[in-house]
């Protein structure tokens, strides 16, 4: 049993997110970390294979808080639930006022909210901390958006600046908020990277279908958009997968691969809480619905004999070069509109739970260790720079740059998609959601004529101040009234 307090640092829970995260740690000078787990294997295998890290083994709880120096500062991966609240419980009972447990998890915030002011109330500081960049980035440097007390932050920042991952020479690391800020940000940067996932998915099917292009031939276009303003690791990786020949069958691996995408929540949750919000995420929504229309064959296969269109496309040529680069533009566009959506929600959260998060910061963190590490990235921290209100990034001149410059191509790839049948949820809510914002008048009106009509909703007029209903049901007169919207 450990006698002295050595380690500066713990790691409870030793899966690969939770060994591959202590081990960075334990790879960066001035850093000792205890470990634990639940079960004893797990932390001798870890020992074992890793005498170089110089790991304090802990076996319990009691020796795990005797091995921390203060103020003890533990970080918890385990799967988000029940399990990270009993881990709390114990930490909470082992652990002492100015003391710190960070959740390194994928929890929701709210659940974070709550389990940080149980937690505070004993004085111990609880931190939500978001981890993005796979089982890789928590070896090599991930992307880490922690919330949590200010007094917190003052002994987790060098700790999480010696492990996070160095983008143009600043770690991607910044104390996003308090409470649950970090676990909200990073819940918004997963609902983006499932909007920027489903609409290279949609990119690579225009592709396909419009051009007949192998996938071995679109890897090589993936390649070459990544060298341009697409660079990002999702682009990378989908030339990559794209190029990957399946060894038992000689089929490229992307037409053996089940067509039904896996989701784990984070997803629906940034849409939920959209809503909750009254913010509107609507590529993140399609995206979201897309793996869900996926995983359901039962539906598909009673629907296949469906009509469809007459209109086919078959682009070759100089024909297929100029629809190629049209879906290229199509999707820069819609990117920007993921993520001025994702980076919308983000500040209507930080209104509505009292946050001050830097939007600009947040952007910079994301430009390496994360899934959504891009070179748009920069684009996004620059025009925070300029205007740190911003109040939708889209507005900002790059971006209407790119937007004008893009939006006639836009425009075609979603008027082909619907006329030849090829569904691209993503690409046509974008482009929705941009001419909604742009419009001087929208629909919304008759919507609130409809409700005063059929529920005395009432509604608000141009042209003078207050609310009014109208006597539907009787002489049909306007009458001042009280709010029922």
């Amino acid at each position: 049993m450990t006698s002295t307090p050595s380690a500066n640092v713990g790691v409870v829970g030793l899966a690969v997110m939770g060994s591959n995260l202590a081990r960075n740690l334990a790879s960066r000078e001035g850093n000792t970390v205890a470990v634990l787990n639940r079960s004893r294997g797990r932390t001798d295998d870890l020992l074992a294979e890793h005498p170089e890290a110089g790991f304090v083994g802990t076996f319990s709880y009691d020796e795990f808080a005797a091995a921390l120096t203060v103020p003890r500062t533990a970080i918890i991966m385990v799967q988000a639930g029940a399990g990270t609240d009993a881990v709390i419980d114990e930490l909470v009972r082992v652990f002492e006022p100015g003391d710190i447990i960070v959740d390194g998890g994928n929890a929701l915030f709210t659940d974070t909210r709550r389990r940080e002011a149980a937690v505070r109330a004993t004085g111990i500081n609880f931190v939500g901390m978001g981890v993005s960049g796979g089982e890789e980035g928590a070896l090599l440097g991930p992307s880490l958006m922690p919330g949590g007390s200010d007094e917190s932050w003052t002994t987790l920042g060098p700790i999480l600046r010696s492990i996070a991952a160095i983008a143009e020479g600043e770690p991607c690391v910044t104390h996003v908020g308090h409470d649950g800020a970090g676990h909200f940000v990073k819940m918004v940067h997963n609902g983006i990277e499932y909007a920027d996932m489903q609409l290279i998915a949609e990119a690579y099917d225009l592709i396909r279908r419009g051009t007949g292009k192998s996938p071995a031939e679109i890897a090589e276009i993936f390649a070459e958009w990544n060298r341009g303003e697409l660079e990002s690791y999702l682009i990378e990786i989908t030339a990559e997968v794209l190029r990957q020949v399946d060894a038992e069958t000689g089929r490229p691996l992307v037409d053996v691969i089940l067509d039904q995408a896996g989701a784990k929540g984070t997803g629906a949750w940034t849409v939920q809480t959209a809503l909750d919000l009254g913010v509107p995420v609507s590529g993140i929504a399609e995206a979201t619905f897309a793996r869900s229309l996926s995983s359901h064959p039962e539906q598909r296969s009673v629907s296949g004999s469906l009509p469809g269109p007459s209109a086919t496309v078959a682009a070759t040529g100089a024909d297929a070069d100029l629809f190629i680069e049209d879906v290229r533009l199509a999707l820069f566009a819609s990117k920007i509109v993921a993520y001025s959506q994702g980076f919308g929600e983000i500040r209507a959260g930080a209104a509505q739970y009292g946050w001050n998060i830097d939007l600009g910061a947040v952007s910079r963190i994301w430009r390496g260790g994360c899934i959504i590490r891009a070179q748009f990235l920069n684009r996004i921290a620059d025009a925070y720079a300029q205007t740190p209100d911003l109040t939708v990034l889209l507005t900002a001149p790059y971006f209407v740059e790119a937007l004008q410059r893009a939006q006639d191509a836009w425009r075609r790839i979603v008027q082909n998609a619907a006329a030849t049948g090829i569904p691209a949820p993503a690409f046509s809510s974008s482009l929705a959601y941009y001419d909604g914002l742009r419009a001087d008048r929208l629909p919304a009106a008759l919507i609130q004529g409809q409700r005063d009509f059929f529920g005395a909703h009432t509604y608000r007029r141009i042209d003078k101040d207050g609310t009014f209903h109208t006597n539907w049901s009787g002489d049909r007169t306007e009458a001042p009234a009280t709010s029922s919207h």
